[in-house]
């Protein structure tokens, strides 16, 4: 069935013939269940504009995150050699005035 205009032709002569209460049951189910899919096709085009729109923003957040985790592990990491050159300064001038002491 191409179109709507074919349809009610062929509705009048299944009326025509006389077909039994069971063969128009099957044809109304499979009539209700086509209708149906095409209703959740239209609802999932209309609506899939915004669910792409939802998953790019989740994604940019992620992105987000994952920029300002690395940052924070960086400063940590900076932070850690800083504190062990302020270290190692202290320790050179310290054993540089044992030294000068015992000699």
């Amino acid at each position: 069935m191409e179109s709507v205009q074919e349809l009610i032709p062929l509705a009048k002569e299944m009326m025509a013939q006389k077909p039994r209460g069971k063969l128009v049951k099957l044809y109304v189910l499979g009539s209700v269940l086509a209708l149906f899919g095409v209703v959740l096709g239209l609802v999932e085009t209309v609506c899939s504009p915004f669910t792409a729109a939802s998953r790019l923003r989740d994604q940019e957040a992620a992105v987000v995150e994952l920029r300002e985790a690395c940052e924070q592990q960086s400063l940590h990491k900076q932070a850690l050699l800083a504190g062990g050159k302020a270290q190692e300064a202290t320790l050179c001038s310290r054993a540089l005035s044992l030294r000068q002491h015992a000699s």
